[in-house]
């Protein structure tokens, strides 16, 4: 079974926290996943830079620009955690833009995620369309799990679609706007949320953006399987050493 839905299955209020491999220094990336894990993270986010990221807020895109000026790279990021599993155990996802995969090879990334033990993708923008006539079979191939985002805004048909398709978790993206651009949920948040829940969807849901302390993560998770903590985490280390990052963790648990 992939540990996406190993993970899953054994646990609620799951907390996964997303990263830029590469930042803040080149080589923290394996430092980083694994100071995650001992403390007691349930899942990580990978992210890979790119110079175009379009979904994020201002404070991953200025991680991302640091990560690439730092000479991070698809390349560089599979070297770097080439034997991340004989140290770390838990699910770990990347999460990219689609033109480096692309650039790479999207049959050559994936075969390479297999061989590394990469359980899934987050790539938020490949249509989903675009991803079931295309790449399904491939992703399938390699066994990975690839996420799909979806919005307040997203029909209910397409939630439905996305449902039908997937195979692990649906990213809730709490609001529609940017990573890291807003404080605490609403009523009209919480409504979305239950709206979500209420639909009885085949593939729980963690809840992304906005999510930065204590208080917001319980909010997310009486709604949500979980919860993915991203801007917050960065700033973190942007601030403090990767040697702290227990400190983080137990500040949101």
């Amino acid at each position: 079974m992939n540990r996406i839905n190993q993970k899953l299955q054994e646990s609620n209020k799951l907390l996964s926290i997303y990263f830029t491999a590469g930042f803040p220094s080149l080589n923290d990336t394996v430092t980083i996943i694994q100071n995650l894990e001992k403390s007691g993270v349930d899942m990580i986010e990978i992210g890979l830079p790119f110079s175009d990221p379009l979904a994020d807020g201002p404070t991953i895109q200025a991680s991302s620009t640091q990560a690439l000026k730092n000479g991070m790279t698809t390349e560089v990021l599979f070297n770097q955690i080439k034997d991340i599993r004989k140290t770390v155990s838990i699910p770990l996802i990347i999460m990219g833009y689609f033109n480096p995969m692309l650039q790479y090879g999207v049959e050559a990334f994936c075969k390479k995620c297999q061989e590394i033990g990469i359980d899934g993708l987050i790539i938020p923008d490949l249509p989903v369309d675009v991803y079931n006539d295309q790449y399904k079979s491939t992703f399938e191939k390699y066994g990975l799990i690839n996420v799909f985002l979806i919005t307040p805004q997203t029909s209910v048909d397409r939630i439905n679609f996305i449902d039908s398709i997937s195979n692990g978790f649906i990213y809730m993206v709490s609001s529609a706007s940017v990573t890291g651009s807003q404080t605490g949920f609403g009523d009209e948040q919480t409504q979305y949320f239950k709206r979500i829940a209420d639909m009885k969807l085949k593939n729980p849901q963690v809840i992304g953006f906005g999510i930065s302390d204590s208080k917001t993560f319980t909010q997310a998770t009486q709604y949500a399987k979980g919860a993915i903590i991203g801007s917050a985490f960065i700033k973190f280390l942007s601030n403090n050493s990767v040697s702290d990052i227990s400190k983080f963790i137990k500040f949101i648990r």
